[in-house]
């Protein structure tokens, strides 16, 4: 039972950092939750009311720049996607959330922080069966400048492809099979990033207001790279698209067996693809794993020597 069991933290980790896109301080703790529990947020700054926010696709309010969470009584909090990644990446399907501001802290702008401190606590395991959401037949979602599917798959894929005019980017692609390890491995530390030109527009509409060039966010201008020591990965800006549709596939509530495909999506993309992948009659179906199946989960077999040290600097 121990390889097909959900999972949880064997004690509370504590964060404390700045809102990307607020500017707030914020002191985030996830705590251990029972099985059958998933993942909930709560508002401790908010005296009254309901102040516990369902980490779930339909509780989403889809913006451009982040993923933004917000319950029936009108309480939110924003940028959820990262910390939900990690919690993924780490194969712990149930913790409470508790955040004293309106928005995740945005640490260096990755998940790898979240992924060192929560592995260093330990996993505890419950003893209940993992279930999980098995892709039944294809779905896909489109604007006119981007595409975003889920197609019937043995594990979770994901690949990603975009393509920016800044040469500091460029067009990049990348495609992982995120059993196991890979999520610590090869997408956890990747930063949020941007061009010079969307900070000033951001900053402009009162966004971004915590960003840091090189610190917590990496910055193109052009053939220029502001990223503090250097770039983690040559295509870190691929991996951190792919690092952020994890984390908003998490929102599905269970994880999912199937091969996400992003072409230039994004956030609010990514939402409106589980919102038709659970409108699509047959198009999903609840399972429990079984071993084989637990195995191929994302976190599954994590060992501490696959978790990125605490500097990487490849360019």
């Amino acid at each position: 039972m121990r390889h097909i069991v959900q999972n949880t933290l064997k004690a509370a980790v504590t964060f404390e950092g700045t809102g990307l896109h607020s500017g707030k301080p914020a002191k985030m703790i996830v705590r251990p939750a029972p099985a059958e529990h998933g993942i909930t947020f709560m508002r401790t700054d908010i005296a009254l009311g309901n102040t516990l926010i369902p980490a779930r696709w339909d509780m989403v309010e889809r913006t451009a720049l982040c993923t933004r969470l917000v319950n029936g009584a009108g309480v939110s909090v924003s940028t959820v996607e990262h910390i939900m990644a990690a919690l993924a990446g780490c194969g712990i399907h149930n913790a409470r959330v508790e955040i004293d501001g309106p928005e995740v802290p945005i640490m260096d702008g990755s998940s790898a922080e979240f992924v060192r401190k929560m592995m260093a606590t330990g996993i505890r395991r419950l003893g209940v069966p993992v279930r999980a959401w098995k892709v039944l037949k294809p779905v896909m979602v489109e604007t006119e400048d981007a595409r975003a599917t889920l197609l019937p798959c043995d594990r979770l894929k994901i690949s990603f492809d975009i393509e920016f005019a800044e040469e500091g980017i460029g067009h990049q692609s990348r495609e992982l099979d995120l059993r196991n390890g890979t999520f610590a491995r090869e997408l956890c530390d990747s930063r949020t990033f941007c061009r010079r030109s969307d900070v000033e527009a951001m900053q402009a509409n009162g966004l971004a207001l915590g960003g840091v060039p090189g610190e917590n966010a990496v910055v193109f201008d052009g053939a220029v790279v502001h990223a503090g020591s250097g770039l983690r990965h040559p295509d870190e800006p691929v991996r951190h698209k792919m690092l952020d549709a994890l984390g908003d596939l998490a929102l599905a509530g269970l994880p999912i067996f199937g091969h996400y495909v992003g072409e230039r999506a994004g956030h609010s993309l990514t939402n409106t693809l589980l919102r038709a992948l659970f409108d699509t009659p047959g198009a999903v179906r609840e399972v429990t794993c079984d071993p084989i199946m637990t195995a191929r989960l994302p976190g599954q077999g994590l060992v501490w020597s696959e978790i990125p040290a605490q500097v990487r600097r490849v360019a």
